[in-house]
């Protein structure tokens, strides 16, 4: 059965074959797009242009200039040096041993610290302080407390800091949130900026991220230091066979 003909384009015929081949070349996340009808049609129109500019370069006899010879020569020492250096490359491996000696050898790396995760409430003196906290433990939430009085751009949000760790926040303020009672009213703790209410609403220890969460982005990041390596030695073999000589700076 012969394929389907979509357009005639200065002689040539433009068959769906062409057209699946060409969505083919792009990445998997952008053929789902291409295969469109809006899509395909634009591509039809690439292709239609194409063939015309085909034409046109074929009667103009392009390809027996100088401009043309000189530029083909280039592209194809740029394609066959590409080729050599991705012969060379291609053929590292990381070996599963490997990336888990990796691991064990640089535990520190995979060490989360300690988090503390808080609300608080920043207002100029110990006193307003002093006045807010009574506010809130006369019923007022400490969300609708730190959005009516607090200075911070944190009020916002009730307040809410997130998840912190060690040396993220001031040493007076860091010391009294890890320090603090989960689901107390800390303070006032006064410190460069002023003086803070916290509510201290949960707290993670130090822990060891596990081998099988980064398994993965560990192989990738040795393969490319990998081939970074192979490629640089195999740079210095070549310059040792075949010479290399550095003219002055550029």
């Amino acid at each position: 059965m012969s394929e389907k003909i979509l357009a005639v384009s200065a002689g040539h015929e433009i068959t769906e074959k062409e057209l699946k081949d060409l969505i083919a070349n792009y990445p998997p996340e952008q053929q789902i797009y291409l295969s469109s009808p809006q899509a395909k049609d634009e591509l039809l129109e690439q292709l239609i242009g194409f063939h015309l500019f085909s034409k046109m370069a074929e009667v103009e006899k392009i390809k027996e200039t100088k401009e043309y010879k000189e530029t083909l020569a280039k592209m194809e020492n740029e394609l066959a040096s590409h080729m050599a250096a991705t012969s060379v490359i291609e053929k590292v491996t990381v070996e599963d041993a490997e990336v888990k000696a990796y691991y064990e050898a640089n535990a520190a790396q995979f060490v989360t610290g300690a988090q503390v995760k808080a609300k608080h409430i920043l207002v100029d003196d110990e006193k307003a302080a002093e006045d807010i906290a009574k506010e809130i433990a006369e019923g007022k939430s400490f969300e609708d407390a730190a959005k009516e009085y607090s200075t911070c751009p944190s009020k916002e949000k009730g307040g809410d800091l997130g998840y912190f760790g060690k040396g993220q926040m001031v040493p007076e303020f860091e010391k009294a949130a890890f320090d603090g009672e989960i689901g107390k009213v800390l303070g006032p703790v006064k410190t460069q900026f002023g003086a803070h209410l916290i509510l201290v609403e949960d707290k993670k220890e130090e822990q060891t991220v596990p081998f099988e969460q980064v398994e993965a982005q560990l192989y990738n990041q040795l393969l490319q230091q990998k081939k970074q390596t192979v490629y640089a030695d195999t740079v210095k073999e070549l310059e040792a066979k075949y010479g290399v000589e550095r003219k002055n700076g550029v």
